[in-house]
This record gives structure tokens, sequence and C-alpha cells, in this order.
């Protein structure tokens, strides 16, 4: 997978990935993150990206031209443009998963008031919200995309059973883990995880991942 970003702050993105399963996944070849700063396909002097709303109004927007000429030289016959904003539908790990099989993905990260409309209309194919909240940009929410979608895609996690199993992967939270010691202060272990006995494990696994979806998010019971 090649992962294309867009951002008027490049620096932000030299920790989160140079560490842990990104860090991995760069190093064995499983995907490319390359990080490009906006600034680079603007013309005049100051490196503008940015401009005063028509009617007026507060804020600044994202212009569209340079958001044109940066996808021009980015994009490849199979990428998906994807915008980082609070508009956008809400981030799931049933997107997630479908990213992980795209080839190359293309992000760009707003900041200011927001984008100007045509970028939206005519140059990206879905836009993306991390949660109903707003943040200073979309420089967040391309890490969390990003991080989600990467340790999906095949090698990079070293167990991939493990990433079917956990929380949202099969629309329910993940059941309850549990590790050594048995008993920690008289706070023992479920005897079923002792037993050997892997149906019935399995079995008790499913009952409470159901039981704990419905005690604290009852919501994603209803689809």
């Amino acid at each position: 997978m090649k992962i294309d970003i867009l951002t008027i702050f490049p620096e932000m993105f030299e920790g989160p990935f140079k560490e842990s399963m990104i860090k991995r996944a760069q190093e064995k070849k499983l995907v490319e993150i390359k990080i490009h700063n906006l600034r680079n396909w603007t013309e005049d002097k100051h490196k503008t990206v940015d401009d005063k709303p028509f009617g007026g109004g507060p804020g600044m927007i994202m212009k569209v031209e340079v958001i044109d000429k940066a996808l021009k030289d980015l994009k490849l016959k199979n990428s998906r443009v994807i915008l980082l904003t609070p508009q956008g539908k809400t981030f799931k790990q049933k997107t997630a998963r479908e990213l992980s099989k795209v080839k190359h993905i293309i992000l760009i990260c707003g900041h200011y008031e927001g984008f100007d409309e045509r970028i939206r209309e005519y140059f990206v194919d879905e836009e993306i919200s991390i949660g109903n909240y707003v943040l200073t940009g979309g420089e967040i929410p391309a890490m969390v995309v990003v991080d989600s979608v990467v340790r999906l895609i095949p090698g990079v996690v070293g167990n991939e059973k493990s990433t079917k199993d956990e929380s949202f992967s099969n629309g329910l939270l993940e059941y309850p883990q549990y590790t050594r010691p048995a008993d920690y202060k008289g706070r023992k272990v479920p005897e079923v995880l002792l037993s050997g006995n892997h149906k019935e494990i399995e079995k008790w696994r499913k009952e409470q991942a159901k039981k704990k979806t419905k005690k604290r998010r009852s919501d994603l019971l209803m689809f």
C-alpha cells in the first residue's frame, strides 16, 4: 500500500510514524507513507494555501487550486482521495478494513475555517470524520486513519487472527481478557478459561462480548 498525506504541518507526523507497528510496516515495505507540504504547490512568494471567503465571514478557506495541483501530481489510476473533515462520515472499523485493501490512499488535512466547496465536489472520493468534535486541523485524524488501516494490512500484525476478534470487528466489543496470575489477591480468572475446553471457552467469549456490548455500547446492537 502507498499512502500520501497532504498537509501544511508535515513535522507533526515525524514521531507517530517512526514508532511501533507503523514503523515496522514501513521497514517491511508493506506500506510506503509520504508526507507532502501543500505549500510546495503554491506559486506566490508567501506560499499561500488559503484566502478569505467570498461573501465575508470569519477565518480563512483552503484554496482549490493548490489541492488540484497536488492531486494532479500524486494521483494514480487506482487512488482513493480522502478529505479529513468534521463534515465527513464517522470513521469506523468497517471503513478501516475496506481501506486496508486499497492500493493507494491520499489523505488531505484541512486547516483554518474549512475548504473551498469545489474541493469536496470535484476532487475527493470521500470525506471522513473521526468524531463529533472539531480539532485544529486534519493531521491528528490522518494519523488515526493511517494507524487503524495499516495494522490491518496482512503481515503487519504478527497474529492476524487478533485483528478479527478485537472490538468493533464483528459489531461487538471484545470479550474480557486475563493473564497470569490466575488468582490475584482473591480476584480469580473465570474457571472456564483455565479448563482447556476450547469449545466452551469460545462459547463463553461470545456470550461475554454480547454482555459487554449491551452494557457499555448498546448502540452497536441497534445495527
